[in-house]
């Protein structure tokens, strides 16, 4: 596997949503010792080490060999006997299911995007906790009672099921999303793209472009590079290119002038 991007480093500028102080992924009795581990696990990807489970099974071998470098999570999980006793301190409280509904009377499961969700996380300041419910039947009504939003993970109606650290890794990526630092290369300038305007319109010259067509290629050319956003390595490029490529048909065409001058002199003479 690739490493992933890092994550930007001091606190948040003057004016800025700063968002959760902590956030814990809660996993209300979960069956299975592997998918505590492999939630475990895409904890540690994401930058997440409060793992807190209610009720569990026995997590035993199973959940540190799937949790793999993420065993250190495991050891710190939090272990309540029940819900309430394990939502103690918490501001806001994240509830998740495969099932939603679009029916405004049937409210506990109207739910939002993950994306959505980290709309929300922004304007709250304190701790967040994310719960999660047991591999066949996820949280139930009274959970949910609990929650002080919804999230449900648009998939396929075919088969919406989920694997239970999966939806943890879908939803926690949303969240890393909003600190991640994503590197991105320098743009170029106006004054950049209009010399390699100038330079394409050069080349359609110098291979004898039908003249009737060349309006509509130099506005497609200039559709293509507004979506692509080109760098400023880009730009060089493709400069270098075009010069190359009008330079060496010059050098033809030249070539191939004197060459029929030097035939129509033997041919006088």
């Amino acid at each position: 596997m690739t490493k992933g991007r890092k994550t930007r480093k001091g606190g948040s500028k003057a004016g800025e949503a700063k968002g959760p102080q902590r956030i814990s992924i809660v996993l209300v009795e979960p069956k299975v010792a592997g998918n505590i581990g492999a939630v475990a696990r895409a904890m540690l990807n994401f930058d997440i080490d409060d793992l807190v489970l209610v009720r569990p099974c026995e997590r035993g071998q199973e959940s540190f060999k799937r949790a793999m470098h993420a065993d250190k999570v495991l050891e710190l999980a939090r272990v309540f006997d029940s819900l309430d006793e394990a939502l103690k301190g918490y501001s806001y409280v994240v509830g998740t299911s495969d099932e939603s509904t679009q029916i405004d009377r049937k409210h506990l499961r109207k739910a939002v995007t993950p994306k959505e969700l980290m709309e929300h996380l922004k304007k709250v300041p304190g701790k967040v906790a994310i719960l999660f419910g047991c591999e066949d039947f996820g949280l139930f009504n009274k959970e949910l009672e609990k929650c002080d939003i919804f999230v449900s993970i648009p998939n396929s109606e075919k088969y919406p099921t989920m694997n239970l650290s999966h939806a943890v890794a879908i939803i926690l990526y949303e969240l890393f999303l909003n600190k991640a630092e994503v590197w991105k290369p320098t743009a170029s300038s106006d004054f950049e793209r209009s010399k390699l305007m100038e330079l394409f319109k050069v080349y359609m010259e110098a291979i004898d472009f039908p003249s009737f067509k060349r309006r509509n290629a130099i506005t497609m050319f200039k559709r293509i590079m507004g979506r692509a956003d080109i760098s400023k390595w880009e730009f060089y490029t493709l400069m270098g290119v075009f010069s190359r490529a009008v330079k060496k048909i010059e050098r033809v065409q030249r070539a191939a002038s004197r060459e029929g001058k030097s035939r129509g002199k033997k041919e006088k003479g």
